[in-house]
């Protein structure tokens, strides 16, 4: 069942199959598909909704907690993305390969275009991919595994923050990743950090 999440075959939001699926599938007796199902749930991978069945919740333990602890609270979202994505912002600059700036670019290329013909589904997935690649270009494989588990969170927040009414109000990345192109470590941590700030603020004028 683990597998069955962290591997895509079950979506986040979408309704395990249900209990007697599950025994024939697994070839196990209902208590044991029961308190996978409750290790599961505590570990915020799934969630039970009495009357309705169980749902995938997050891909990981990490991103299960974020959630349990976050919520739906884009600003608490938003702060832990700030200080992740800085450093590894960071680090991308001093430690990036070729590699690297050719599919953050590539990325990048995607997500604007995404945005001039205003597919707002696809600028969500390009956008979460630049972050999640920027941060794995740290090279540092813990942070990139925390924030990895954050990837759930970080689709939702970007989602919330998508200015479907008003395209000029997003946030160019091309500066970034000129500061990482350049080796800028200080000059990428400001703009990865910059433009966090700026929907911090908005969502604070907003609330």
């Amino acid at each position: 069942m683990r597998a069955a999440i962290t591997g895509g075959e079950w979506p986040v939001g979408q309704r395990i199959p249900p209990e007697p699926e599950l025994v024939t599938a697994l070839g196990v007796g209902r208590n044991t598909v029961r308190e996978a199902v409750r290790a599961l749930s505590h570990a915020g991978l799934l969630e039970v909704r009495q009357g309705d069945g169980t749902f995938v919740r997050a891909t990981s333990e990490i991103s299960g907690a974020v959630r349990r602890m976050c919520g739906t609270e884009l600003r608490d979202v938003l702060q832990v993305r700030r200080t992740l994505e800085v450093e590894g912002a960071r680090l991308a600059a001093q430690h990036r390969t070729d590699d690297d700036l050719a599919r953050l670019g590539a990325l990048l290329t995607a997500r604007d275009s995404a945005l001039d013909d205003e597919r707002w589904d696809d600028l969500v997935e390009h956008d979460t991919a630049f972050h999640v690649l920027l941060v794995q270009c740290s090279h540092n494989a813990l942070l990139a595994e925390l924030y990895q588990g954050l990837t759930e969170a970080v689709r939702a927040s970007i989602t919330a923050t998508v200015e479907t009414t008003n395209a000029a109000h997003h946030v160019s990345h091309t500066p970034l990743l000129d500061a990482v192109r350049d080796r800028d470590a200080e000059r990428a941590a400001v703009e990865a950090g910059g433009f966090l700030e700026e929907l911090l603020e908005r969502h604070s004028e907003r609330g």
